[in-house]
């Protein structure tokens, strides 16, 4: 039987165009909501009566092949009868797939003009990156960094000099050095002049090394004949004029710090503020001394020094290299020298409140009760400068003897 294509309700589908089909379809919802179903049937190509199921009419020659709904303008359900398998799967079509088509456009359409503009964006790249590199500070490291004249002690101030002499190897020399360079501003050099066995105990440590090695640091073992054995043979070293231009040439400022005397980290002064003084010091007896530039822990211009050196000589085993130059510094015209408070660079004997050091005489088995004896003033001094435990010959506080008053007497009945 020949069978001709039926088409009724004027709507066509290329998928089905050799059937006559039927279309129902709901109200919009919106504009992507609509529900369509065709019904597809054959008809006999004489058949007059075609499209009577449009009426509602059934027609007894026409054959009901199946039918499609389509949700939302998807093939949601397709049946044909006779089929051994009926699909029901429900795809929707959501704003997140039209987003994913519309991405996948947009990157093929780059892709497509990619290869066109490589070169122009290649360029462009290179021109901002040529733009941000001139932007960048220049930064050179100089893992060899070269010193002037190839020595390293021409960064710092060869006319400032930090002086230590001391022939016993004492525990506490390397972390007091480090302590004092630590404090003193950095243009200033450090030499520490001992024996063989003070240098050596100095010198093996790793943080003395690296003084060395960048030029802060000099260790002096001096030549015979000059010796440092004893305090008579020290005082008669710095009244000495061969001294300075021997070891010391083109010095002009000497801080002179012993053993038993630290500077205070917590200082609000400069070394550096002193240096229109030919002498500073520590007042030792009274606070209205003439002369106050105990040499325990002072600064002194050894051009002012050389000129005491070049009209007098001090005689051996008479007083003390400091008392010795007060004396005639006192008397020097234009000399500015340490007098009563005036000049007072360190405490000793004369207690001053957040004084720039302290010199403890014999690290603290000479001190003066004008000083350490009032615990409230004591504590203050350790809370101002705590480094005096580096120097200081000290106990705990547990350690304290039953009946200590803590002004240095024990109370009755506990001796």
């Amino acid at each position: 039987m020949d069978l001709r294509p039926k088409v009724e309700h004027k709507l066509t589908c290329s998928s089905f165009n050799n059937y006559h089909h039927t279309r129902t379809q709901e109200p919009a919802k919106d504009w992507l909501d609509f529900t369509i179903e065709y019904n597809i049937y054959y008809y006999p190509i004489n058949h007059s009566n075609r499209g009577a199921e449009v009426d509602g009419i059934p027609d007894p020659d026409r054959q009901h092949l199946g039918n499609v709904t389509l949700v939302r303008g998807v093939a949601a359900n397709v049946a044909m009868p006779g089929s051994t398998s009926q699909s029901s799967a429900l795809v929707a079509l959501t704003r997140v797939r039209i987003l994913a088509v519309l991405l996948l456009v947009v990157a093929w359409t780059i892709a497509s003009l990619l290869p066109r503009y490589t070169p122009t964006i290649k360029e462009h790249i290179r021109t901002r990156l040529s733009e941000a590199r001139q932007r960048i500070p220049k930064v050179k490291i100089d893992w060899h960094p070269q010193w002037p004249e190839g020595n390293p002690r021409g960064r710092f101030n060869a006319s400032k000099v930090a002086l230590m002499i001391e022939p016993r190897p004492l525990p506490h020399l390397v972390p007091q050095i480090l302590h004092m360079i630590s404090v003193v501003p950095p243009d200033w050099r450090f030499t520490f002049v001992g024996t063989n066995q003070s240098v050596a105990s100095v010198g093996r440590s790793y943080a003395t090394k690296h003084q060395q090695a960048v030029g802060k640091l000099d260790l002096l073992v001096l030549p015979a004949p000059w010796e440092i054995d004893s305090k008579e043979k020290v005082h008669r070293l710095l009244t000495d004029m061969r001294f300075y231009d021997e070891f010391f040439p083109g010095v002009e400022w000497l801080l002179k710090y012993e053993y038993d005397s630290i500077l205070c980290a917590n200082s609000a002064t400069s070394l550096n503020e002193w240096l229109d003084w030919d002498w500073a010091g520590a007042p030792r007896v009274t606070v209205d001394d003439r002369f106050s530039g105990n040499g325990g822990l002072s600064i002194r211009r050894v051009s002012t020094i050389k000129r005491v050196l070049k009209f007098q000589e001090r005689y051996n085993d008479t007083n003390p290299e400091d008392e010795w130059f007060g004396i005639r510094l006192w008397v020097l015209p234009g000399a500015k020298v340490a007098s009563g408070q005036e000049g007072q660079l360190a405490v000793e004997d004369q207690y001053i409140a957040k004084a720039m050091g302290f010199h403890v005489r014999d690290g603290g088995h000479g001190i003066a009760d004008s000083v350490w004896r009032d615990p409230d003033q004591r504590k203050a001094i350790f809370d101002y400068c705590p480094e005096l435990s580096l120097i200081m010959d000290m106990k705990l506080e547990r350690e304290r003897c039953p009946g200590d008053n803590l002004d240095g007497t024990i109370e009755e009945g506990h001796e």
